[in-house]
């Protein structure tokens, strides 16, 4: 005997015929939820200028234990150049820059120039 199984997404919003299941995080949470067309549409409009504004995460890893792989230089750290050597390269040549957090993309490129 043969048997057949259909599955129908319904959308999580609406209640109506969903044709997507989309994948998101936040806050080191990851959720999916089923979405019509328009409603996908509608969530991916809502987050775009966040998700432009934003670094991508490697390989699905959350935000909390990227940060924790980084390294000594914490969560300013600026790939693999170590950030509390920037800092301190920025503070010796008059250069303004933060104690905490990422250090910015002109200083850090000041940095390599000066050093390379």
């Amino acid at each position: 005997m043969a048997q057949q199984t259909t599955i129908t997404l319904t959308d999580d919003i609406d209640g109506g015929k969903a044709v997507e299941t989309v994948s998101f995080a936040l806050d080191g949470r990851s959720y999916e939820i089923d979405l019509s067309k328009k409603n996908a549409a509608a969530l991916r409009k809502a987050l775009a200028d966040f998700t432009a504004a934003a670094r991508k995460v490697r390989g699905g890893a959350k935000a909390s234990s990227s940060r924790g792989a980084r390294g000594a230089a914490g969560a300013g750290s600026t790939g693999s150049v170590d950030a509390r050597a920037v800092r301190e390269w920025a503070q010796e040549n008059g250069i303004t820059v933060s104690a905490r957090g990422r250090v910015p993309a002109d200083v850090l490129e000041q940095y390599q120039a000066a050093t390379s």
